[in-house]
């Protein structure tokens, strides 16, 4: 689910810069994951609120790669992700805070995702919550570095 105008969020194509670190980029990506699941659960969450971003977020991915031998490998995001580790009352309140500031991109996991296996399921389920209730496996926000920096703290990388 995503709070923001994934329009409005994102890089031009003259901001890309394959060649430079990760940390020149005007945006940061930051995954943050509920420290307490089972690695299998986190690691899907995780890939859920990434799936989201990359095709919320303009210009996150970089070209694809061509092998020596002419295969093509699909791009990776250029600018960089960290995966950090939260409980969920941190995860609740990362979303929150990220979901207050314009220009933030934020793609959320609540816990019914992982309880259905219907994505129709899914779909009345969030329905029926309100958002303050939900408990959030993964959050995902893209946004200006000294936002994002503000939002996760000292969190550390998911282990």
């Amino acid at each position: 689910m995503t709070e923001s105008d994934p329009a409005l969020i994102g890089f031009a194509a003259d901001e890309i810069d394959t060649s430079a670190p990760t940390r020149s980029a005007r945006l940061k990506w930051v995954v943050v994951v509920d420290a307490a699941l089972p690695a299998g659960r986190a690691v899907n969450a995780a890939v859920c609120v990434s799936a989201a971003t990359a095709a919320g977020v303009a210009g996150l991915l970089g070209p694809d790669a061509q092998d020596a031998g002419g295969a093509l490998h699909p791009g990776l995001p250029w600018a960089g992700c960290t995966v950090l580790a939260a409980d969920r009352e941190t995860l609740a309140a990362i979303r929150a805070k990220g979901a207050a500031h314009e220009g933030t991109f934020v793609a959320d996991m609540p816990a019914e995702a992982q309880a259905t296996r219907v994505y129709d399921d899914y779909l009345e389920a969030v329905a029926a919550s309100d958002a303050e209730r939900f408990d959030y496996l993964a959050v995902s926000l893209v946004g200006p570095k000294n936002r994002i920096d503000k939002i996760v703290g000292r969190l550390p990388l998911l282990p």
